[in-house]
């Protein structure tokens, strides 16, 4: 996913650093010498997370094959209950399914499981055409988002906008409008169509189609399938078999993520403060969750241990927070109504408050 924005105000570029012919003051060089242990010590941990990241072969294939015939099965209801509470019930099951699907494919395209199978390779790549996350873009933008976690820069880049309240206070009318759009609730809750068939497939083929042609190739199945199951099925079932799963899951998907980096308790680091297992674990939220709703969404709650070390597997995140204090203290939210409504109420970092705020 990749919004409208791209903003970098001159306070965030590099342009206030001193030349290079300019010997460091002595307040530089301390500054410079903390970022550096800061680092260090960040690589240490994420060196300690590597115990985790083996991978049961078995596990992962079981996963996967479960919840691929759960959702056949849930979709068969779906389309062929003769009762309509039915049928949207398991709509409504089926839409989860397809998220926790989406925590395979997922973890598959970090390399954390099913490493090197051709067979996975197939089978996951046809499930992100179908679900509008096509393997080239997803991955891009994914990749680039764990590399930027809580940069104000580039924030757009797989990921919700985040601006400050000074940029928005610069920020031209059209492009604020453009914001308020991109984290409108509405946005995420109809996420089908604004963040995966625009966002992900339609802004990458704007860029090139020769390259992401497998976005083409999702629009066009996507669409494809639609006209079908409207034309030899009829609206109703290609509504509950097809297009609410979908809606269900785009929606459930795009506001864990939303939710994942846009909590109370979420810092943003200043740029020369800014080390990758600092953000991990300050700007990604543990979400703890029931066991069936954890089921689900494939343990995606512990997404500070996920950030830390995208390559262990997801079935193995609770063990690894569990087993690491440095990793018990994480801000939290969850999927209570209060929760859900402030983490959507937070728009813009406040530096000064050093939090996220509304709008003015």
């Amino acid at each position: 996913m990749e919004s409208a924005l791209s903003l970098e105000p001159s306070s965030l570029r590099d342009s206030t650093n001193p030349p290079a012919s300019v010997p460091p003051s002595p307040k530089a060089a301390a500054a410079k010498a903390a970022a550096a242990a800061r680092a260090a010590e960040g690589r240490a941990l994420v060196e300690s997370t590597k115990a985790y990241t083996d991978e049961d072969v078995a596990q992962s294939w079981r996963h996967l094959t479960v919840v691929i015939l759960a959702i056949a099965a849930f979709t068969s209801v779906a389309a062929l209950a003769p009762y309509w509470p039915v049928r949207l019930a398991a709509a409504v099951v089926d839409g989860l399914l397809i998220v926790r699907l989406f925590i395979v494919y997922h973890d598959f395209m970090h390399g954390a499981i099913l490493r090197g199978s051709r067979a996975a390779k197939l089978i996951l790549s046809v499930y992100g055409v179908l679900v509008m996350a096509p393997p080239r873009v997803w991955k891009e933008t994914h990749n680039y988002h764990h590399a930027h976690t809580a940069q104000i820069v580039g924030s757009h880049i797989g990921s919700f906008p985040v601006v400050t309240v000074e940029m928005w206070k610069k920020m031209r009318g059209v492009d604020r409008l453009k914001y308020r759009i991109v984290r409108h609730p509405l946005t995420i809750l109809f996420g089908y169509v604004p963040i995966f068939m625009i966002g992900m497939c339609v802004n990458s083929l704007r860029k090139s189609v020769v390259r992401y042609w497998d976005s083409a190739v999702a629009l066009a199945v996507n669409w494809g399938m639609t006209a079908v199951l409207i034309w030899q099925f009829g609206l109703a079932t290609a509504f509950f078999a097809y297009i609410l799963p979908l809606m269900v899951a785009t929606a459930a998907g795009g506001y864990l993520f939303y939710a994942q980096h846009n909590f109370p308790d979420m810092a943003l680091q200043p740029r020369h403060e800014w080390t990758y297992a600092k953000a991990a674990l300050e700007s990604s939220s543990f979400m703890p969750m029931g066991p069936v709703m954890q089921w689900f969404t494939g343990n995606i709650g512990f997404h500070h241990v996920h950030h830390l070390n995208p390559q262990i597997p997801f079935y193995r995140l609770p063990e690894t927070m569990a087993s690491m204090k440095e990793l018990q203290s994480p801000g939290q939210t969850s999927l209570k109504p209060w929760d859900v409504w402030k983490c959507l109420s937070l728009k813009l970092w406040d530096p000064t408050a050093n939090k996220m705020v509304g709008y003015p």
